[in-house]
């Protein structure tokens, strides 16, 4: 006899459940919102989470040529001109840009990559690899850490200013405006996970799937934290 799967309730909840080991909780980041960071801990934070921001349109872009569903490639299309920048909008990856000369990084110095370290390469190239080879259903379910980065995005805004009062404000750009994107966006991945992982089997998967991704944040963290310390 078949498992019966859970309800759509009961699945969201699971999903959301998840949030226990997103990297708000990673010593590194709580070190980060709680104002005991260095400059250089915090430069080289941004220089390398560039990468990560680089290559979420490029994951976003594998999704789209795997879908087949024009419905869903309009509204996904959406976020790689969020980040990339379309018209007179700069986008997200070049406001991490004004990020990075906020905290005292030159353009050029974070546009090279050099920084980035190579566990964090590795770890963010994982994630686009699955994204490109997946179905596109389970490479939407792998962003569903946006459940839990509005509350990351608070955090920041609501800290660094009173911790870090050396990084001008004006950088702080893409946190305002990833609040309500990402709210946008986990509605539209929730609701393809939800539809799409029916049975028992599919919607376990689809917690291994967010548990992947939830690695690929916590590892990139564990590289960070190894080489630049936790100060306590």
């Amino acid at each position: 006899m078949n498992a019966v799967p859970w309800s759509r309730e009961e699945f969201e909840a699971r999903l959301r459940d998840q949030g226990s080991a997103y990297h708000i909780h990673h010593p590194f980041n709580v070190m980060l919102n709680s104002g005991k960071a260095s400059p250089e801990q915090i430069k080289g934070w941004v220089a390398n989470r560039y990468y990560y921001q680089t290559s979420i349109p490029i994951k976003d872009a594998a999704i789209l040529s795997n879908c087949p569903d024009r419905a869903v490639r309009r509204q996904w299309v959406e976020r790689i001109l969020n980040h990339d920048g379309y018209g007179d909008g700069p986008g997200g990856i070049e406001s991490w840009v004004r990020l990075a000369e906020a905290v005292g990084l030159t353009r050029e110095r974070v546009e090279s990559m050099r920084d980035v370290l190579p566990a964090v390469r590795f770890a963010v190239d994982a994630y686009v690899n699955f994204a490109r080879r997946a179905a596109w259903q389970e490479a939407v379910c792998s962003s569903l850490t946006e459940l839990f980065a509005p509350e990351i995005h608070k955090q920041r805004l609501a800290n660094w200013p009173e911790h870090y009062p050396w990084i001008d404000q004006a950088g702080l750009h893409y946190f305002r405006t990833r609040v309500p994107l990402a709210q946008r966006d986990v509605a539209q991945g929730l609701e393809i996970t939800l539809s799409y992982f029916r049975t028992l089997e599919q919607q376990q998967r689809a917690l291994q799937i967010l548990k992947f991704k939830l690695d690929v944040l916590w590892a990139m963290n564990d590289a960070m934290a190894q080489h630049y310390g936790v100060s306590q």
